[in-house]
Parts: C-alpha cells; structure tokens; sequence
C-alpha cells in the first residue's frame, strides 16, 4: 500500500511538473560540480518545480531533518514536554561546542544536537518508532535497526518527493500528533520571519553513509500560498554545508517566491 501511494504521488508530481525546471537547474548548473536535487512545492494549485527528477525520487537516509517527525513523536510519547522541556548534558565533550551544555528541545532542534535526539529515542523507544513511521508513511526503514541511529545510519531513508508530501501533511496536521506538539514543532521550525514571508525548515548532514547526503527541507508561508522545499547534494567536504541552504534560497528567489 505505501509503495503503492509512493508512486501514484510521483506520478501525480510528474504530471504536473517541468521534468527539468529551467529556474532551478539554472541555480544548480552555475555550481556544475554539484550533484543533488530539488523539489518545490506548493499547497494550492499543484505548482511543482523539479531539479533532476531522477535523484528526487531516490531515498536517503533523512539525518537531522529526521527531528521534524522525530519531535513531533518526542512530544507525543510524553519523551519531553514543551520546546523548554530540559535535556541535561551527558558531560561528554562533543566536535560541536554547541552541544556541550544542558539543552532544551528548542535549542537541541535548533543546533541539530545528536546526543539530546538519542536520549529522547530512548525515551521513545524501537517499538512506538515503528507505530509512528506506518502511520506516517514516513520513507523506508530496514529492519533490524538500532533506535539510537537508524536516521543516521542509511536504515531509514527518505526521497525528497516524499520529504515534500511529508510536510505538507504536517502543515495541514493531518498527521495523527496532537494540536499543542504540533504547535511546539511550528514554533521550533522557525528560521526567518519578515513581512512577506515566513521560512520553517532543518537542515541535515548524513555523514555514516556514502556518499555523504547533505539535506535543508521545509516551507514557506507567503501571503498567497505555502510552498514546501527539498534539497539533497552530495557532500564532498564540509565546505559544501552551506550550499544546501544557498542553493535553495536562490531557487525560491529566482522563481519568484520570496522576494
């Protein structure tokens, strides 16, 4: 049944898009060394831009774009309360100095801290993981998998195209997660709010498969429609983070979404 609806909403998708949208291949062809996709999406009136359909139908591990369900099923377990609920520092001195103190959802979200996830998948638990990854429809996860990293560590893996679909059940919260986790989620997904428009998204990096996926995904809310975006390249080095983001505020800009 999930591959069948799998492929009905690519086909859906396919329909209804530019096979090659001129807009963001142009945004990915003046940085021709780099490999990835791009889907963009809009609530109303089935608007879908595609950079390199191939690649957006293809499943990734989601990394730390996972914490957007990852959150959403935290707070429904009763794993942590609140964006202010606390996380305490293991002590353990981590790469990241943004790790190393005591965190709360909102901030773990925000700086993408992996151990204050673990401690939550522990929280949570294999068993209810797999009750909330059927129900949502959620990519692909290969059994066995090991709770504390199976976002990390290619068992669970994602398409951009089902990225997209994803969010915007989330948008919609047709997703069965209550009103206030849905409501803490909004607030922490909050990257840039103007008078225009309103960007919620994460980023991820998945660094224990290769090739490296690197990963920004999310939506923004204009005055007219909401669109929803996914970008996946393939991450040579660190230097290419920041591509995830530049290549897909560029693609918004350029057709003609935020201004």
């Amino acid at each position: 049944m999930g591959r069948t609806f799998i492929a009905f909403f690519a086909f859906l998708l396919s329909a209804s898009a530019i096979a090659e949208d001129p807009v963001l291949a142009g945004v990915f062809s003046a940085r021709q060394d780099i490999d990835g996709a791009m889907v963009i999406s809009s609530l109303h009136g089935n608007r879908t831009r595609i950079h390199n359909d191939v690649r957006a139908n293809r499943r990734f591990s989601p990394a730390s774009t996972f914490k957007i369900l990852n959150t959403l099923i935290s707070l429904e377990e009763g794993a942590i309360s609140g964006k202010d609920g606390a996380l305490k520092w293991n002590g353990r001195i981590y790469a990241i100095p943004d790790w190393n103190h005591d965190q709360t959802l909102e901030s773990a979200f925000k700086v993408s801290c992996v151990w204050c996830f673990q401690a939550l998948a522990d929280r949570v638990g294999a068993h209810k993981y797999r009750t909330h990854l059927r129900k949502t429809g959620y990519g692909q996860l290969r059994e066995p998998f090991e709770e504390k990293t199976f976002w990390l560590d290619g068992s669970l893996e994602i398409s951009a195209i089902e990225q997209v679909e994803f969010l915007k059940k989330v948008f919609e919260r047709s997703l069965p997660f209550s009103p206030s986790s849905y409501e803490t989620l909004r607030q922490i997904m909050l990257v840039e709010q103007t008078p225009t428009f309103t960007i919620r998204g994460k980023t991820g990096w998945a660094t224990q498969v290769t090739p490296q996926v690197g990963w920004y995904v999310g939506y923004v809310e204009t005055q007219d429609d909401v669109w929803f975006f996914a970008t996946n390249i393939v991450v040579r080095n660190e230097k290419d983070l920041s591509l995830r983001r530049e290549l897909t505020w560029e693609a918004l800009q350029k057709a003609g979404i935020i201004r």
